[in-house]
Order: C-alpha cells, then structure tokens, then sequence
C-alpha cells in the first residue's frame, strides 16, 4: 500500500482500535502504518545504488537503551568534492535507502555530496519497529557523523515526504545548518490524516506518531526551501504552503507544475537549481 492509502486505513481504524487495543498497541500499529519499513527497494533503483559507497554509523542510543547501527549510502560530488556542500538526505516511508538512489543521484548533480541512510527498521539498519522519536535520533547521529567527517564544509539536510518531518526535527535541533530542503512535506500527521476520505473522524487525539513540523519550523536557523508538486496526490501541496508560511526567516517556496509525490524532483531540476543559487548564496556556488 502507499503512504496515504495506510495512513487513510490508519484514521479510520485508530477509533475502534483504541476501544479494543491498550495504548501500546495502538501505538506499535501506528508506527508500522506510518513507516512501513523494509528492506526492499522498488524498480530499478537498487541497481542505480551499486556504485555508491556503504556507511556505517554506530551509537548508542538513549530511546531504547540499546547500542544501534545505521547503514548509509555516500555519493560524493562530481566536482567540487573536496570543499562543495554536504547533504544529509532522509528519505520517507516504506522502502529501503537505494529506493531513493535516482533522488540522490539527483541531488549529486546540482552539487551536493550525500549521504542517505535508512532509519533501524530500514534495509541494513538496526532491526525493529521505528518510531518518530528513533527516526529524530537517526538522523541527528548521522548529521554528526558528517560533521565530525566534514567540519570545514557546508553541510545542509534535506527531507522527502515523511523524511521532511524528520529533517525539520533535525534542523530546528542544531544550529550548524547551512540550509534546510524538504520535498513533497506536511504540516503533522493528523493535518495529513483530516485531508483523507475519512478526514471528518474525531481520531487526532489518538494519534501518538504526530511529526508536528509546523510547530517546529519557526525554530530553524538556516534558510528553508520548501518544494512541492502540484499534483501530489498523496501529500496535499496546501500541507506544503501552511508549512512555509509557518516558518520564518529566510524562505522560498516552490510549486512544480505537474509534479507528483514521486516526480517533483526530475520535473523541477531547474526551479531547485535556481532556488538552491538564490536562497542559499554565498554558501551555494553559482
């Protein structure tokens, strides 16, 4: 199922799961529904990944007590490599990192180097069911994994889909960002449950896994390029501009015409290329 379908499935449910379910119940099938992790890519795409280089990132973490290991794929730019910008990517629900090698290869052309990692519960990773608050932790040990790796280069985030919630935590987190993307993004989970066929059920207050971005983003330091496909038909674009509005500071929004949930980023090249020059110079090089 797609994230939308699940998450539909997941508002209608959460009602009447509560009255059968004890809360950690509720809150174990909120998380499968909401990641939906897996060791599995989709298409061609993990052939796309062959050339890319493993990572490793060892922590220990403070939200289950348990030592962790993250599994990455590296991608360093064509040129430029050695003081170009840095991009942590995250990526959203239900497939593997090489799922997303065509939006890293993308992100490698218009300059960055990147690492992408999967969250435990994801490919490689940790096993175990994710949860927001693991997902925050995931990210922010590999941000300082890059940082200990890179600390002379400009290092940005960037978040797709339910990965923006996360890079959103991370950047309003840490005050060493020199930019923050999101693509194809929400406002929180219960925004997004509200805009879905059985929007009109009281189930907000039941939902534990809540990625309210839209109380964070004002908190982000670094300029914020928010970017959504008009006709994204599993994250509404309106989640994407309430999104921005919200945010302060230095801002772009950009709206690709035709763009899906999927297909933003190779219909868009040119508005990123652009709105990356614009909104993050000097650090971006023209």
């Amino acid at each position: 199922m797609k994230f939308r379908t699940l998450l539909a499935a997941a508002a209608a449910a959460a009602a009447a799961l509560a009255l059968t379910m004890g809360c950690t119940t509720l809150d174990e099938k909120q998380r499968a529904w909401i990641f939906q992790p897996s060791d599995r890519s989709w298409g061609g795409s993990a052939e796309m990944a062959r050339d890319m280089d493993d990572a490793w990132i060892a922590f220990d973490s403070k939200v289950t007590g348990l030592p962790a290991k993250l599994h990455g794929l590296w991608l360093p730019a064509a040129t430029r490599a050695a003081d170009g910008p840095v991009l942590l990517y995250l990526h959203g629900a239900r497939w593997n990192v090489a799922g997303s090698a065509p939006r890293i290869r993308r992100m490698q052309e218009l300059g960055f180097s990147v690492l992408a990692i999967d969250y435990r519960g994801f490919g490689k990773s940790s096993p175990g069911l994710p949860s927001e608050e693991m997902a925050y932790e995931d990210a922010r040990a590999a941000w300082d994994w890059l940082a200990a790796k890179f600390p002379q280069r400009p290092r940005f985030v960037f978040g797709h889909s339910l990965g923006g919630a996360i890079a959103i935590d991370l950047a309003a987190r840490v005050d060493d960002e020199s930019g923050t993307i999101v693509e194809g993004t929400f406002t929180s989970i219960p925004d997004v449950a509200s805009t879905m066929k059985w929007g009109w059920l009281p189930v907000g207050p039941l939902i534990t896994q809540r990625f309210e971005s839209v109380d964070k983003v004002s908190r982000i330091g670094s300029p914020l390029l928010v970017v959504h496909g008009d006709s994204d038909a599993l994250i509404h674009n309106e989640l994407g501009r309430k999104l921005y509005d919200a945010a302060q500071g230095r801002k772009r929004f950009v709206l690709v015409e035709g763009g899906s949930h999927f297909s933003t980023m190779a219909m868009g090249a040119a508005k990123y290329r652009a709105a990356l020059a614009e909104l993050f110079s000097p650090q971006w090089p023209r």
